[in-house]
């Protein structure tokens, strides 16, 4: 069998990229390469010769990160990882859309619910306790559930959000805030943190199609 992969962009009002594979079989590694590249190159405007790019088509030392959630706990996988590619010396690059915008407000509210999240067992009286979601739909319950979290996380030493996010910026990570998701909640830069950038989906990309790791959180 052969193995092929198919590339396929599309959007309508310039507001988004939808992005498809389609997965087959290819007889060899080069004929892979050979196609894709130039199925990416017919698709997209972007070389994938080396030669047309400059000799490096991608630099080794960037990343780039998708922030789509604005929860306490999913704050900290995208600014722990940011912040510490940058100290390596990596090129880091963070797009927040949708519910990861809010983790760009200047006056952070974050909140962690344990409703269909099955993972969540805290730890007291020596075992490690979930919480049932019939339990968790009663009010009140998210509230107790992240002063929990934020007691536990200031017990062990674990650094805040506001701190690891004022880490990643002192580390000159680059921050995009998603146009689109701004018009829709209606925010405006003046809700920001200063120092970000403004960009959509096509900032975004011409940013992917430039780093060697591309994180979607």
């Amino acid at each position: 069998m052969t193995r092929v992969i198919g590339l396929g962009l599309g959007g309508g009002h310039n507001l988004c990229i939808h992005a498809y594979f389609i997965v087959f079989d290819f007889p060899n590694k080069k004929n892979f390469i050979y196609w894709f590249g130039y199925s990416f190159e017919q698709a997209t405007g972007v070389s994938m010769n080396s030669e047309a790019m400059g000799g490096n088509a991608i630099d080794p030392n960037t990343m780039s990160i998708i922030v789509t959630k604005g929860s306490l706990d999913w704050a900290y996988p995208p600014f722990i990882l940011g912040s510490t590619a940058a100290a390596m010396g990596l090129n880091v690059t963070m797009f927040f859309t949708f519910y990861g915008l809010s983790l760009l407000l200047k006056d952070l509210d974050l909140k962690v619910t344990s409703l269909g999240n099955p993972a969540m067992k805290m730890p007291m009286m020596g075992a490690h306790m979930g919480m049932p979601n019939l339990v968790s739909a009663v009010p009140g319950v998210d509230r107790m559930a992240t002063t929990m979290m934020k007691n536990l996380i200031k017990k062990k030493g674990v650094a805040s959000i506001p701190d690891l996010r004022e880490m990643a910026v002192e580390a000159e990570v680059r921050m995009i805030a998603c146009q689109m998701t701004m018009d829709l909640f209606e925010y405006t830069q003046d809700d920001m943190i200063p120092g970000l950038e403004i960009g959509g989906a096509a900032t975004y990309i011409e940013v992917a199609t430039q780093s060697h790791i591309n994180l979607f959180i």
